[in-house]
């Protein structure tokens, strides 16, 4: 066998080898989501934190201040909500009256922004679960999605469907 062929089955080899031992690397894309919370008045940096709760919590998306938006954050004087148009995509507000009654700003924000990232509501009562919504106590400051909201995250943005109804008004009442 000549040399230069030696040389040549020998890198080929090699390079197989690496192939083959190497650890596999994670493909999947980040998406990236523009929220505007110009609108959000005295909420506006508590949707700020919500989204670095969730940029710290999941690996698929990315939340981010921008525009054109994906989705839009207002303050009002109801009940706080969310209508989630599509993954990403939607309205959420703010309600005072909640916060009024004794519910902690970031965990609100936190929930329905994870509304638009596709989670229903789940009425658990439990403060450890974050779409527990107003079924959880007052007192209860948990705004961090559990283990199993954050891969449901993921998952949802890693193409799985996503469990929350999209076109549906989600009041936490």
């Amino acid at each position: 066998m000549s040399r230069p062929l030696r040389i040549t089955l020998s890198a080929a080899l090699s390079l197989a080898f690496l192939l083959v031992t190497a650890p596999a690397q994670a493909t999947a894309l980040v998406t990236v989501l523009r929220y505007d919370a110009g609108r959000a008045a005295e909420f506006s940096a508590t949707v700020d934190q919500a989204a670095q709760v969730w940029n710290a919590n999941v690996a698929n998306v990315r939340l981010m201040r921008g525009t054109p938006a994906h989705f839009v954050v207002y303050a009002d004087n109801g009940w706080p909500r969310a209508l989630p148009t599509s993954l990403g995509r939607g309205t959420v507000w703010m309600g005072r009256q909640a916060v009024n009654q004794g519910y902690y700003p970031l965990r609100i924000a936190t929930h329905e922004i994870g509304h638009i990232l596709g989670l229903p509501d789940r009425r658990t009562g439990r403060c450890s679960d974050l779409m527990s919504g107003s079924s959880a106590p007052t007192s209860c400051t948990n705004a961090t999605p559990s283990a199993a909201e954050r891969a449901e995250v993921d998952r949802n943005f890693a193409g799985a469907t996503p469990l929350v109804e999209f076109g549906r008004l989600h009041e936490e009442r």
